[in-house]
C-alpha cells in the first residue's frame, strides 16, 4: 500500500472511531441513562418507603410489590397503575441482569436484579452527575491497538462467577470460549461472556494502565467474530462501565485470568469526575 492510501486508510479509520465515540457519548449523557441514577435500593422482605420513588417496596420469593398511596403517580408503559384509593402492585420474576421500567413524573424507576438480589434505582434527568457530565477523556485513536485475534470456543460454555463493584455480590456469566491474540509481542488470551447482541461477544479486562491512566477496576470491548473465528479486538473501542461513574453500579470485574500484562493505550481513560480519586 503506497504512502496515501494509507494516509487515506488512516484518516478513515479516525473518522470512524470519532463518530463511534461522540455515539456513545451521547447514549451516556441520555436523561435516564445511568449517570441520572440517584438512589440504589436493595429490596428486603419488609416493605419500606425509598428515597426517589413512591409507594412502600418489598420482595418475597421472585415478586416485587409496591403499595401506593392516593396521589402516588406509578405507569408502566404509559399506563397509570394507581387507582383514586390506592393500589398494590406485584412485578417479576425477572431475570438475572434483567429489569422493568416504571416512570413516575420525570423520575424513571429501574426495577432488576443483579447478583439475585432485587433492587429499585430511580433515575432523574437533573440528577448532579449527569448535570455536570465533561464527556470522557480518551486516547486519541492508534490502529496499531485494532489487532486480529481468533476465537477458540471451548468444549462446553463454562459458568464463571466474578466479583462486583459491590460488595456482598457475585455476577455469573456464560463464557462460550477464550480469543486468542497477540500484542506488544506477546501472546495473549481472554476469556469472553456472551454478548448483548445476537452473535457479539463482551469482554471485560484490565491491563497495566489500570489504575493510572485507565479505570482501575475494569474496561469493556465488544467484539463479533466472523463464521470461522477470527476477529478483530479494537482497544480503540474499550469503553467504561457505570461503575467507573458512579457508586450506585453493580458492575462485574474481569475474571483473573482477563488481567493482561501488557500497557493497551487505547480506549477509554478515567472519566474527569474520578481522576482524583485514583
Amino acid at each position: 500500500m503506497n504512502a496515501s492510501h494509507t494516509d487515506t486508510a488512516l484518516e478513515s479509520f479516525d473518522a470512524d472511531w470519532q463518530e463511534w465515540h461522540a455515539a456513545h457519548e451521547r447514549q451516556r449523557a441520555h436523561p435516564h441513562g445511568f449517570l441520572a441514577v440517584t438512589h440504589l435500593h436493595w429490596l428486603g422482605s419488609d416493605a419500606a418507603r425509598l428515597d426517589g420513588a413512591p409507594g412502600a417496596w418489598s420482595v418475597e420469593g421472585d415478586v416485587v410489590r409496591v403499595v401506593l398511596e392516593p396521589g402516588d403517580s406509578l405507569q408502566q408503559d404509559g399506563r397509570e397503575l394507581n387507582t383514586p384509593s390506592g393500589a398494590t402492585l406485584e412485578f417479576g420474576p425477572i431475570e438475572e441482569r434483567g429489569g422493568i421500567n416504571l416512570v413516575s413524573g420525570e423520575t424513571l424507576i429501574e426495577v432488576a436484579k443483579r447478583g439475585g438480589e432485587y433492587i429499585v434505582r430511580p433515575r432523574h434527568p437533573e440528577n448532579p452527575l449527569l448535570q455536570a457530565y465533561q464527556g470522557t477523556p480518551a486516547y486519541s485513536p492508534d490502529a496499531a491497538y485494532a489487532v486480529r485475534g481468533t476465537f477458540v470456543p471451548f468444549e462446553a460454555p463454562r459458568p464463571t462467577t466474578v466479583g462486583a463493584a459491590v460488595e456482598g455480590i457475585q455476577h455469573v456469566y456464560e463464557a462460550p470460549g477464550e480469543i486468542r491474540f497477540k500484542l506488544a509481542g506477546q501472546e495473549l488470551a481472554l476469556t469472553a461472556f456472551n454478548g448483548h447482541a445476537p452473535g457479539s461477544l463482551s469482554v471485560l479486562f484490565t491491563d497495566q494502565t489500570s489504575g493510572s491512566t485507565t479505570y482501575a477496576a475494569n474496561r469493556s470491548l465488544s467484539v463479533v467474530p466472523a463464521a470461522d473465528g477470527s476477529v478483530v479486538l479494537d482497544f480503540n473501542r474499550a469503553v467504561n462501565l457505570p461503575c467507573a461513574y458512579t457508586d450506585l453500579a453493580t458492575c462485574p470485574l474481569p475474571p483473573a485470568e482477563n488481567r493482561l500484562p501488557v500497557s493497551v493505550e487505547a480506549g477509554e481513560k478515567i472519566p474527569y469526575e474520578r481522576q482524583d480519586q485514583q
